[in-house]
């Protein structure tokens, strides 16, 4: 049986070294990286060929890590991360302390405290976020299983974690934008 702890040193050292892992979250398989290491933000995208930056979600341990990245944040934010249930990914403005090609052209940030075990205790591992992409290519269908994901995905990582194998993902996370003048709008629910 898969060790939570093993699997969180393991992936930890990789992410500390610019690697990629493949590993899931609270909601789809993901390719994530160190979202502080410029070299492995860009190996990210190079792998995933993917060029946006709109697509990439910052995984946080948790708001006291949130308030390291993000210049102010908006008091609506605090509201909607104690009353949320579900998976909910929130775009601030003005990132800091990030790799510069993480950053988006708008000067923005999708980033998400994920109500997963191996998910905290890895940001907690690298006192880091971890940048992350959905593991998949653009003209793919998203995986919604460990199974469904690509073998080119499964090869390409430097560390594939060995939890959660069989589970099923089945909702996105919802998005909302919060901007800094305190208007917040939906994206996707």
């Amino acid at each position: 049986m898969p060790n939570l702890h093993a699997e969180v040193k393991t992936s930890s050292e990789i992410l500390k070294s610019g690697g990629v892992i493949l590993f899931p979250t609270d909601t789809f398989w993901s390719i994530g990286c160190d979202a502080t290491n410029k070299k492995a933000v860009e190996h990210l995208f190079d792998f995933m060929k993917n060029n946006s930056k709109q697509n990439v979600t910052c995984l946080m341990a948790d708001d006291r890590m949130l308030s390291r990245y993000i210049e102010s944040l908006p008091f609506a934010a605090q509201s909607i991360i104690e009353i949320t249930d579900t998976p909910t990914t929130i775009i601030y403005d003005n990132p800091k302390n990030l790799a510069v090609n993480l950053v988006s052209k708008h000067n923005t940030l999708a980033t998400r405290i994920p109500d997963d075990e191996f998910c905290y205790q890895l940001s907690r591992r690298i006192n880091a976020p971890i940048a992350s992409l959905i593991a998949h290519f653009n003209n793919k269908p998203i995986p919604k299983s460990f199974k469904e994901i690509e073998p080119s995905v499964l090869k390409g990582v430097d560390y594939v974690v060995n939890l959660h194998r069989e589970k099923k993902c089945v909702k996105p996370a919802s998005i909302i934008q919060i901007k800094n003048n305190g208007i917040v709008k939906v994206i996707h629910k």
